[in-house]
C-alpha cells in the first residue's frame, strides 16, 4: 500500500507558487471563466504540460511514477492512464492486437465502442452469443463451449474480445477456462472490464480478469472508483500484445492536450483502491447489508443482488424499470439505468470513515414505490431470443460502407440487412449492428423499448418509424 499520489502532489506544489499564466488553457487559472464559483476554483488545477508536470504521451516524471504505482496496484506488465474514457482503451487494444482483415471473436453484447473499434480497424468479427442470466434478466458472458466452437470453426482467429462483468455486475465462473483455452492456441484475450476497476480489491468482489490471466484489460475507473468522468485505465498483462503498439495507438487516439484534472483523479482513484483495507471492506459490507435489508422491508420492492456487491437491481412488481426510474427522479434519486424490468443502482465504494445518507435514501425509495403503486400496471415480458452461438455478419464493414442504403418502415424491415447501429442507451449494447439481419425477435425487442420510452441511439428515424438498411439488390445471404 502507498499513500503517494505523484500527480496530485505535483499539482498542489505547482499552485502554491501562484504563477502567472501566459500558457493554455485560455481561462487563465479560472480567472476568465464564467462558470459557477465551485467549478472556477478547480480550474486553477486545469493545467498543461508545464515544467515539472510531465507529458502523458512521453512520461518521464510524475506521470511515469503514477503509472508505475498503477501497474503495482494491479500487478501488471504495464498500465496506462486514459483521459478519453474506456472507448480509447478499447480502440487501442484492438488496433494493437489485430491487423486489417483479421478474424476476431467478439462477444455479441459488447459495448458500442467495441463495435466502433472493429469497424475502424476493419477486422472481421465472429460474434458469439452470450448466455441469458435469468435472475438479473440480462445477457452475461458467452460460454466456454461457445468460445471453443468459434475458435474451432475459425482457427485463424487472431484475438478474442470479451466483456466482463456485464453492466449489471454479473461475472462468470468460466472466464479462467476461456482464457486458458485461448492461450493454449496463443490467442490473446482482450477484456472490456469497464465495470470492474475495483475487482483488484479482492473479496467480496469478483476475481479480476487480470488475475485470471487476460492479456489486455480496459477499465472505467470513473464508474466504480472515485475518478472523474472519462478517467480510465488500460492494463497489459502479458507479452502476447505489444506494449509498444499499445503506446503507439494511445498516442494517436488520446487527446494531445490531456486533462490534468482527470489525470489527478486517476492518481487519486488508484490510491483509493490500493489503500482499501480489511477494516474498509468489513465496514463497506456492514453498511451495504444494513441498507439492502432495509430495502427488503419495503412492500412490493424486489431487491436482486449481483455478483458485484457494488451493483444492486431493484424491481417493483408489475411495473417497468422506466416507470420506476421516473418516480425515483421525482423524489431526488438518480439511478444508473433503467430497462424493461428494473433499475440499476451503483453503490459507493465507501471506506470506514465515509458516511452516506442511506436512511434518507431508503425513505425516498419507499415514497417512489408508493407513487408507482398508485399508477396503472404495465405488462413487462420478454421473449428470450434463440440465437445461433456463432455467427458472422452478412457483409463486411467495407462492403456496407460502399453499399447504397435506404430507409424502410419497421413493418417491412424483417430479413433486411442493417446499415447502421440501433442502440438502447444505457447500457449501450447494440440491438443490431451493421451487416446483421433484422429478425422478428429484434423488431419486437425494439418495439418493447419504444413502448417503454427508452432512449435509442444510432441510425434511425424514430419519428417516422424508419430504419436504415441496404438496398435490396445489395442484400447478401448470411455467411454463418
Amino acid at each position: 500500500m502507498t499513500q503517494r499520489r505523484p500527480i496530485v502532489d505535483a499539482l498542489i506544489r505547482f499552485q502554491k507558487r501562484q504563477p502567472f499564466s501566459f500558457h493554455v488553457p485560455g481561462h487563465k487559472h479560472g480567472v476568465l471563466s464564467g462558470l459557477p464559483e465551485e467549478i472556477q476554483s478547480a480550474l486553477s488545477y486545469d493545467l498543461t504540460e508545464l515544467t515539472g508536470l510531465d507529458d502523458l504521451h512521453y512520461p518521464e516524471e510524475i506521470i511515469q511514477d503514477a503509472q508505475y504505482l498503477l501497474a503495482q496496484a494491479y500487478n501488471t506488465k504495464q498500465s496506462f492512464f486514459l483521459v478519453n474514457g474506456s472507448t480509447v482503451g478499447n480502440l487501442a487494444m484492438i488496433y494493437a492486437a489485430c491487423r486489417e482483415g483479421d478474424k476476431v471473436v467478439v462477444q455479441r453484447n459488447s459495448h458500442k465502442s467495441i463495435f466502433h473499434a472493429l469497424e475502424l480497424a476493419r477486422v472481421q468479427p465472429v460474434y458469439v452469443s452470450p448466455q441469458w442470466h435469468e435472475e438479473s434478466m440480462t445477457a452475461a458472458l458467452a460460454s466456454l463451449k461457445t468460445i471453443e466452437a468459434a475458435i474451432t470453426a475459425y482457427p485463424e482467429v487472431r484475438a478474442v474480445i470479451l466483456t466482463y462483468p456485464n453492466y449489471y455486475g454479473i461475472a462468470s465462473e468460466e472466464l479462467a477456462a476461456i482464457i486458458a483455452l485461448c492461450h493454449k492456441q496463443d490467442i490473446p484475450v482482450l477484456i472490456d472490464e469497464a465495470h470492474g476497476a475495483h475487482f483488484q480489491i479482492g473479496e467480496p468482489f469478483p476475481v479480476s480478469a487480470l488475475s485470471l490471466g487476460a492479456d489486455v484489460v480496459v477499465q472505467s475507473a470513473h464508474k466504480t472508483l472515485p475518478a472523474m468522468t472519462m478517467g480510465s485505465f488500460l492494463h497489459v498483462g502479458s507479452d502476447r500484445v505489444s506494449v509498444k503498439r499499445i503506446q503507439k495507438y494511445l498516442r494517436m487516439f488520446q487527446s494531445s492536450s490531456p486533462s490534468y484534472l482527470i489525470l489527478a483523479s486517476l492518481d487519486d482513484a488508484r490510491a483509493h483502491l490500493q489503500n482499501f483495507s480489511l477494516p474498509d471492506i468489513r465496514s463497506f459490507n456492514e453498511k451495504r447489508e444494513r441498507f439492502l435489508n432495509s430495502l427488503r422491508m419495503i412492500p412490493q420492492l424486489l431487491v436482486i443482488e449481483s455478483d458485484d456487491p457494488l451493483k444492486v437491481i431493484l424491481r417493483v412488481t408489475h411495473h417497468s424499470g422506466y416507470q420506476f426510474k421516473q418516480k425515483l427522479e421525482q423524489v431526488g434519486i438518480e439511478v444508473e439505468l433503467a430497462d424493461l424490468f428494473q433499475v440499476l443502482l451503483i453503490l459507493p465504494l465507501l471506506k470506514q470513515w465515509h458516511a452516506y445518507p442511506f436512511a434518507e435514501i431508503r425513505s425516498r425509495l419507499k415514497e417512489a414505490v408508493a407513487m408507482l403503486q398508485a399508477e396503472s400496471r404495465q405488462k413487462t415480458q420478454i421473449e428470450i431470443p434463440i440465437l445461433q452461438d456463432v455467427t458472422i455478419p452478412a457483409l463486411s464493414f467495407e462492403e456496407i460502407e460502399l453499399a447504397d442504403q435506404e430507409w424502410v418502415s419497421y413493418t417491412q424491415i424483417i430479413g433486411r440487412i442493417a446499415a447502421g447501429m440501433v442502440i438502447p442507451y444505457p447500457p449501450g449494447i447494440p440491438l443490431i449492428v451493421p451487416g446483421e439481419k433484422w429478425t422478428l425477435s429484434k423488431v419486437e425487442e425494439l418495439m418493447n423499448h419504444l413502448a417503454a420510452n427508452a432512449q435509442i441511439q444510432g441510425d434511425h428515424r424514430l419519428a417516422s418509424k424508419q430504419l436504415s438498411v441496404l438496398q435490396e439488390t445489395q442484400q447478401s445471404p448470411n455467411k454463418s
